[in-house]
């Protein structure tokens, strides 16, 4: 109970600290009226006043009414529903959502409770950016590169074939501009972005044939999202986006040839290994993976500042708590893949990544060229992935080469 207490305490000091530090947040018009207790709030009395110069009040001090400030009654429950594009017993990422909203709760001190919904339990796992633009939802949770087929600049904020891992994802979005190119793309519609989790690098994929060149990406159906799936087209195959609860079926079904999902710890618990024969490396086309937490705007301008920013840190606390859960269970998995069922890990060829790379280039280009939205993005996160790419010259890859050093 006192650990509880603690963290209550803390995520609440937390979020009066950052809104006193002056953030700025959205207000305006709201939905969905919030839920009244019907126990009256208990009088209380003024706190007496000390003298500031020595003299009495005046009657006009005397006699002008307190004034309470909005937005303060403890007694009073917004409920609101959270669906998500995830498998409902998807470890980590539901584990993720659920924990943002029992901090949000504890925070709040239950101002705002927020139910969660998996994939397919409200609406189904891809509908949920129009269920949370319609209002049917409050919140959504998933990766922006779905919606590439409403808005093609979603797809930059997720990840990048040959791009940023998650270090750099993050200076770019919140000391790079990133986040505010990321709500300028939402400005228009009814939605809210806030990053929300990360996967770190991923695994190249399952496949169920072997990828000695190039032309073996040939006629290859493969479950990729994203700027990875235009990619994979371009040299020759077909990308499916299949909702995470249809790939294991797809792929045992012969559907799809190949799929990527994310890396050891969450592909053991889908079961892939089942389904295909083949395990490779590295995840070229997802490097540093941030999931988001789209938010209905006008749902989002109800709230008062203080709740906006409990809901902003709750969401931006996942980045970190999902990032680790990856990094402390994914060996352990891969160990299990490899020695207990027998998987066969594999690299790409050098070949096939340079060809993968040639074509990616690409892709980027034409999707700038295309929409100018995408174009404004892809130039602020290839100028900051440059400028990264020469620190991280002389800092991580010249510690990783130190450490491989021999003893």
């Amino acid at each position: 109970m006192a650990e509880k207490l603690n963290r209550r305490d803390f995520l609440k000091k937390a979020s009066v600290a950052t809104v006193a530090g002056g953030t700025g947040l959205l207000v305006g018009c709201s939905i969905g009226q919030p839920e009244t207790s019907s126990a009256p709030a208990e009088p209380q009395e003024a706190a007496p006043e000390e003298s500031t110069g020595g003299g009495e009040a005046t009657q006009a001090e005397e006699s002008t009414p307190a004034v309470e400030a909005p937005n303060v009654n403890t007694n009073q429950t917004m409920k609101w529903k959270i669906v998500t594009t995830w498998p409902p017993t998807l470890p980590i990422f539901m584990d993720g959502v659920r924990l943002m909203a029992e901090q949000v709760k504890e925070a709040s001190d239950g101002r705002l409770e927020i139910e969660v919904f998996g994939g397919g339990e409200l609406v189904p796992a891809l509908d949920s950016f129009d269920a949370v633009d319609s209002g049917t939802a409050e919140m959504g949770h998933g990766a922006s590169y779905y919606w590439a087929g409403k808005l093609p600049a979603t797809q930059f904020f997720t990840s990048v074939p040959f791009g940023m891992n998650a270090q750099q994802m993050y200076g770019w979005l919140f000391a790079g501009g990133g986040m505010e190119l990321w709500e300028e793309t939402y400005a228009d519609l009814n939605l809210v972005p806030i990053s929300m989790g990360n996967t770190g690098i991923q695994m190249g994929g399952w496949f169920n044939r072997e990828i000695n060149s190039l032309e073996d990406l040939q006629g290859l159906k493969m479950r990729i999202p994203g700027l990875g799936g235009k990619t994979i087209v371009k040299v020759g195959g077909s990308a499916e986006l299949i909702a995470g609860g249809e790939i294991y079926t797809s792929l045992e079904r012969g559907v799809i040839d190949a799929t990527e999902w994310v890396g050891p710890a969450h592909d053991e618990v889908m079961g892939l290994h089942k389904a295909a024969q083949y395990y490779y490396y590295p995840g070229w086309h997802e490097p540093g993976s941030v999931l988001e937490l789209l938010i209905n705007r006008q749902a989002w301008e109800s709230l008062s500042p203080d709740l906006q920013m409990i809901v902003r840190n709750a969401a931006v606390a996942q980045n970190n708590w999902m990032l680790s859960q990856f990094e402390g269970q994914n060996n352990a998995a891969l160990k299990r893949l490899v020695n207990e069922e027998g998987v066969d890990l594999r690299p790409f060829p050098d070949d096939v990544m340079v060809g993968l790379r040639a074509a990616a280039e690409e892709v980027l280009q034409e999707v700038a060229d295309g929409d100018p939205m995408s174009a404004k993005v892809y130039e602020s996160f290839r100028a900051f992935q440059e400028e990264s790419a020469q620190w991280g010259t002389i800092s991580e890859k010249a510690y990783y080469n130190l450490v491989q050093l021999p003893t």
